[in-house]
């Protein structure tokens, strides 16, 4: 994994589909020589600058026909090669003085929706009855898989079979809150992070330094519109603090939304001739992590698993109940949750400083991040207030 292969990066590096994102830009180089984040396509392995067009993803995503618009446009300012870009995207290797990638999100709302696969719903399930606390978990883990067997793989989400297992399930004493919003009618939504607080490809994403028990989500991330509109996808690591949330499900904000906790990339895919919905409902998102100690583990999340559809979610979260004027990025779920023992065993999972996390699939490329500890990675310091000075600075130049 220490080898990058640049080409799985972005599919084709961007010969294929529509790519949209955005870029750290130095003035230099900046769109009326103000340096900031620039909205960006690529495009034949070339990155561009739509900032003459667009000030933000959000602004572009919620536009009428975006894909079409965004063909018709010719001759914008090339800010560099794909591949060097990438390159100049990773942490350890970042030059400010030349554009890099961050997340392709801005203004969006952050929104997630969990235990929307059977096995992390039993994870949570797990995580709950051994409250955090990761010497419980195996045995755990053993005694609810020899009671419910299958059980769960043959319930549709809100279905009347839902009822009658929960009945049952109460009866064993086993009724949780996961399974409630698992296979119950309302599926559990949260706010995943803030506004303009998400991390990019290459950058490091943070986990507590007093967590002693978490782990990566790689999830499928949906690029909503205003409207409710699913228009794109790209991919996401929802970093969890399995600890914090087993202790108490009211600490889900600790568990969820900390400095460096969410990461989207490495761009959005816009759904057109090349790109669809149902590409999404059945990719394959695989997960790749190796640490410095050597330790490697994988999995998958198959989307064909999912318990409930991206339509379902999306209408759970946006319409004529709650509306985002900004659109909203939403993570899918994850049905990956490591559990093999990485040191002594029975203690399971849990990150240690320096893991290399993939989050990879075959339509959306590579998202790649590192871990640190919440305190040690740069700080936050880019919100609504900079951005909106940096809108107004710009727009106030001359071209």
């Amino acid at each position: 994994m220490k080898y990058i292969d640049l080409n799985t990066l972005i599919p084709q590096l961007a010969e294929t589909g529509t790519w949209i994102g955005r870029c750290a830009v130095p003035s230099k180089k900046a769109y009326n020589g103000v340096a900031g984040p620039h909205v960006v396509l690529a495009r034949k392995g070339n990155v561009y600058d739509l900032s003459a067009h667009y000030n933000s993803t959000s602004e572009l995503i919620n536009s009428k026909d975006p894909v079409t618009k965004l063909k018709a446009l010719t001759n914008l300012p090339k800010l560099g090669k794909v591949t060097d870009i990438l390159k100049n995207s990773l942490y350890f290797n970042r030059n400010p003085k030349i554009p890099y990638f961050i997340a392709p999100n801005d203004i969006q709302a952050i929104k997630a929706c969990g235990v929307t696969f059977i096995k992390s719903l039993l994870e949570r399930v797990i995580e709950e009855r051994a409250k955090g606390d990761a010497h419980a978990a195996n045995d755990i883990r053993q005694t609810i898989y020899a009671t419910l067997g299958n059980d769960l793989n043959k319930v549709v989400a809100g279905s009347p079979e839902t009822e009658k297992l929960k009945e049952e399930l109460q009866k064993k004493g086993l009724w949780s809150q996961y399974l409630e919003v698992g296979i119950g009618k309302d599926a559990e939504v949260f706010t995943k992070a803030q506004p303009l607080s998400t991390v990019g490809f290459g950058a490091e994403i943070g986990v507590l330094k007093s967590s002693k028990w978490n782990n990566p989500e790689p999830e499928i991330v949906l690029a909503v519109s205003s409207s409710g509109k699913i228009v794109g996808a790209t991919l996401g690591n929802d970093v969890n603090l399995r600890d914090y949330e087993g202790r108490s499900a009211l600490l889900l904000g600790e568990a969820k939304d900390q400095n460096g906790s969410c990461a989207i990339g490495p761009m959005f895919r816009l759904f057109d001739d090349t790109f669809s919905l149902d590409d999404v409902k059945n990719c394959d998102v695989e997960f790749a992590m190796e640490g410095k100690d050597g330790f490697t583990t994988s999995g998958s999340n198959k989307m064909k698993e999912i318990s409930r559809t991206p339509e379902n979610l999306v209408s759970q979260v946006i319409g004529k109940n709650h509306q985002y004027p900004d659109g909203l990025v939403l993570f899918l779920g994850t049905m990956f949750a490591p559990t093999e023992d990485r040191g002594k065993k029975g203690l399971g999972f849990t990150h240690k400083k320096g893991d290399q996390v993939n989050i990879s699939s075959a339509h959306l490329g590579t998202l790649i991040n590192w871990v640190n500890t919440c305190d040690k990675i740069p700080k936050w310091k880019f919100g609504i207030g900079a951005y909106t000075s940096y809108v107004l600075k710009r727009s106030l130049k001359k071209s």
